[in-house]
């Protein structure tokens, strides 16, 4: 059994401070895997510390030295790609494929943020005036545990390249997935204090960092409502805020559209990650004309997701990421049938096979009205909800009816029709035909789906502050 009890802190392992400890139970069977010893006050005090200590000679780092140390922190996390895969599945029951692909992309964002830095503008002439762009500060990173590797990366890849150093509250539920990444940090051998990181409790060691006077900007992925909070809490401070948070994404399927192809492609944009994506595309909208043909693909695609064992090639959709997890999902889906919805695929409990583990049956409602509990609110499992529409005024309106506004999916065969369409959603993004993913692209929600961006040009220029001299 794997046992966590040291934090990164200004450039070494140090043990924890904390007594409180946390089993790490392996969704897939259900098996204790593990033990967290969650930090304290105390250890995250530490950690700011020697991100303060680092700061004023970091962020007076050159361009060139800090595209080293990007390199240095790729070449430094493909070295244990395998072992970064490995924890992943294990720990959080991601499918093999997934697996590679998130920890593939969190390495390579170190080198997407090297190639922006060498050609990046810092220093600009506005009018009369000479502007700089200067690091904001000591930075706080806090991410959920559905795409761990990921979301740490890019955040820190954007803080690196712009001089900042960087406390990083890595979900308590993804201890392992983040030691390993610790390891890789420390390997890269950047300057002590510029990357720390404490495992612990969002409500105790996030609290402190969104309130610290010394953290100047806060970088957050997780839920609107635990977003809000850390808004909150960061105010007092006026610390900048990142906040990509949760998602309700509709998927519109216009009535030109290849069904053969665009409804497949909709149920792995509702199922990707096992459904735990805040990107998912769980709101499909079908001209009603069509839904007797669209329910029949339907079925015949959900009967290719397999579910199980997350090391399986074939497995589709693995075990969710806990009880409470599992548990969540099941409500919604409870809600759904008492709601009135018409279960065309899945529903309660758990597949046939697979009582060991936090599997669900992966869950298609048709009948679905956009008032109904199921289309209002983030699930984060394979739960999809079709609604029909009559107009396409009538599916855009649907659309973006909702308190999100993070992601949104089209299909199409007329593509200025498509463009037109999406013009008109009130998304961050909006994908056409496809379900990829641009890394250099901004990243980030409008209304309730958060504040500001990450990724690419602009994940940069969150980190940096404009400072004009006027002479």
């Amino acid at each position: 059994m794997k046992i966590i009890n040291q934090h990164y802190v200004d450039g070494q392992f140090r043990p924890s401070t904390g007594t409180e400890k946390m089993d790490i139970i392996n969704p897939s069977d259900e098996s204790l895997i593990g033990q967290v010893v969650l930090g304290n006050e105390q250890d995250m005090e530490a950690a700011i510390a020697a991100a303060s200590a680092a700061l004023p000679s970091f962020s007076q780092t050159s361009r060139e030295q800090r595209m080293d140390y990007l390199q240095q922190l790729h070449d430094a996390l493909m070295e244990c790609l395998d072992a970064l895969q490995e924890v992943t599945t294990t720990e959080y029951g991601a499918t093999a494929q997934r697996s590679r692909w998130s920890n593939q992309y969190a390495a390579e964002t170190f080198l997407y943020f090297k190639e922006i830095l060498r050609d990046f503008s810092f220093e600009r002439r506005i009018g009369q005036s000479a502007m700089a762009m200067v690091p904001v500060g000591v930075t706080g990173i806090m991410t959920a545990w559905n795409a761990n590797s990921g979301s740490i990366c890019v955040k820190l890849a954007a803080a690196i390249a712009a001089g900042c150093t960087v406390v990083i509250k890595p979900s308590e539920m993804s201890a392992m997935q983040s030691q390993v990444l610790a390891e890789c940090f420390d390997r890269a051998g950047l300057p002590a204090g510029v990357i720390n990181m404490v495992h612990g409790r969002g409500d105790i060691l996030g609290t402190v960092l969104s309130t610290h006077p010394a953290v100047t900007k806060i970088l957050f992925t997780g839920s609107t409502m635990v977003g809000k909070i850390i808004a909150r809490n960061a105010v007092d401070t006026m610390k900048r805020v990142t906040l990509e948070l949760s998602g309700k994404s509709p998927n519109i399927i216009l009535d030109d559209a290849d069904l053969n192809t665009a409804i497949p492609m909709a149920v792995n944009a509702a199922f990707m990650n096992s459904g735990q994506a805040c990107i998912a595309g769980t709101r499909l909208l079908v001209p009603e004309a069509v839904l007797p043909e669209v329910k029949a693909i339907l079925l015949k695609t959900i009967a290719t997701q397999k579910v199980g064992d997350p090391r399986d090639e074939q497995t589709v959709i693995g075990p969710m990421a806990s009880q409470k997890q599992y548990d969540r999902i099941q409500h919604y889906i409870r809600l759904g049938i008492d709601e009135g919805a018409e279960l065309l695929a899945g529903g309660l409990g758990k597949p046939d096979g697979l009582q060991d583990g936090f599997y669900v049956k992966p869950t298609i409602f048709t009948g679905v009205s956009n008032e109904m509990t199921i289309a209002r609110e983030e699930i984060f499992g394979p739960v999809l909800s079709v609604i029909t529409y009559k107009t396409e005024e009538e599916a855009i309106a649907i659309a973006n009816d909702t308190i999100y506004g993070l992601h949104a999916y089209v299909s199409s065969s007329d593509m200025e029709r498509a463009q037109g369409v999406a013009a008109q959603l009130n998304a961050g993004r909006i994908a056409i035909n496809t379900i990829a993913h641009d890394a250099l692209a901004p990243f980030g929600g409008f209304k309730q789906s958060g504040l500001g961006r990450e990724g690419g040009l602009y994940g940069l220029e969150e980190q940096l502050e404009p400072k004009v001299i006027i002479s």
